[in-house]
């Protein structure tokens, strides 16, 4: 069974810090592409961070030059991680991880606000 377990969100404040965490089980794990995605309120979830198996990453212009993705694999777990700085309270968002394209049912997310 496909599963994606997100941790590591709260509160901070601008120029904060934050790493996130994400657990994926699945055949082949480790071949796959995965991403983080987030979703703001009233927003479309969007992709703003991809990482391939070989841990080649791709950001978003919004979060490039803040966030850096990273990942620990094995053959059938991926552990997915999201380390943000400098923080912005346009990153308010809940934040996904899974395949890139999305597989399967999305996890339940982790709660990230910015906020003085």
């Amino acid at each position: 069974q496909v599963q994606f377990v997100e941790s590591g969100g709260g509160l901070v404040q601008p120029g904060g810090a934050l790493n996130l965490s994400c657990e994926h089980s699945g055949r082949m794990a480790d071949l796959s592409v995965m991403g983080w995605y987030r979703q703001a309120p009233g927003k479309q979830r969007e992709v703003v961070a991809t990482i391939t198996p070989h841990s080649n990453a791709y950001y978003s212009d919004s979060v490039k030059g803040r966030f850096t993705i990273s990942r620990d694999a094995a053959p059938t777990k991926v552990k997915l991680y999201l380390q943000m700085n400098n923080l912005k309270p346009e990153d308010t968002a809940v934040y996904y991880c899974n395949k890139i394209p999305q597989i399967g049912h999305w996890g339940q997310g982790t709660q990230v606000t910015v906020s003085s």
